[in-house]
């Protein structure tokens, strides 16, 4: 996910687009605070780093421990794909979640997209950049023990052993292949669908934008990477963020504003306002 976020910003300040545009044809439906929205990518991108450091401080799984799961440990709910692992599925998981990063550049065929391209960018990095805070911190901190560590009553290959011991086989909440690819898919649906609000495309965009990290995630409850549970909240999250961030940038967006609610219940309420 860093990588990705440095990728993404490099791109950006090669491009040298200008931020907002005169010409009304190409209106953009967005607004942006330079200051402000750097300031929350490189933000993400410190706070990703350092969930990237509680990542790299977990300890890896002894024999003991791994010799002592036992797939009925696992909630009901999660437990058909304890013990699962295929490094195909794995293989193929990534060509989708790839291909997923790469995708806004389709967008770049819209003319009134590619004339606010740097705007566009800079939306896409902040979205990636929130995306991978969210899972890096989650990853760091939350324990738990990737679906393939429960493969223990058959003999093991080299690879399987070598991934049951890693440092990464307790990093199975949530998912991180399916968060992302959520994200870049579903922001491309969104900035395709505001600026092209009439198009008769919407739908297909919309389904290709849900399929992309479904397919991901399949792959990845397949290959033994994740639970469903890991899966549905990775999806959840990434799709969120590549909706909410355009959506948040809309011109007559005001933001969102959290007020504590008392009576015969007491909490908190958020308020989009237009």
């Amino acid at each position: 996910m860093k990588k990705i976020i440095l990728s993404l910003l490099l791109v950006l300040n090669m491009a040298g687009i200008t931020f907002a545009q005169s010409d009304k044809k190409y209106d953009s439906p967005y607004k942006i605070k330079l200051g402000k929205d750097l300031g929350i990518t490189f933000g993400g991108m410190a706070l990703s780093g350092g969930g990237l450091y509680l990542i790299s401080s977990k300890d890896k799984l002894t024999l003991e421990e791994l010799a002592a799961l036992d797939k009925n440990d696992v909630n009901k709910f999660d437990r058909f794909t304890a013990g699962n692992y295929d490094p195909d599925a794995k293989a193929f998981s990534d060509i989708p979640f790839y291909g997923s990063f790469i995708a806004p550049l389709a967008l770049l065929a819209d003319k009134k997209i590619a004339h606010n391209a740097g705007q566009v960018l800079l939306l896409y990095t902040e979205t990636m950049a929130i995306t991978g805070t969210a899972y890096a911190l989650t990853v760091g901190l939350v324990d738990r023990k990737r679906p393939l560590t429960y493969k223990n009553d058959a003999p093991l290959d080299e690879e399987l052993q070598k991934a049951r011991r890693s440092k990464n086989a307790r990093n199975s909440f949530f998912a991180g292949h399916t968060a992302a690819s959520a994200s870049a898919s579903f922001f491309v649906a969104k900035v395709f669908n505001d600026f092209n609000p009439d198009s008769k495309w919407r739908p297909v965009v919309w389904g290709v934008a849900a399929a992309v990290p479904a397919v991901v995630g399949y792959n990845r409850l397949k290959a033994g990477k994740h639970f469903l549970s890991d899966n549905l909240i990775g999806y959840l999250v990434g799709s969120s963020v590549g909706i909410l961030v355009p959506q948040l940038h809309k011109k007559g967006m005001k933001g969102v504003s959290v007020v504590p609610i008392m009576g015969p219940y007491n909490g908190m309420a958020a308020t989009l306002t237009f």
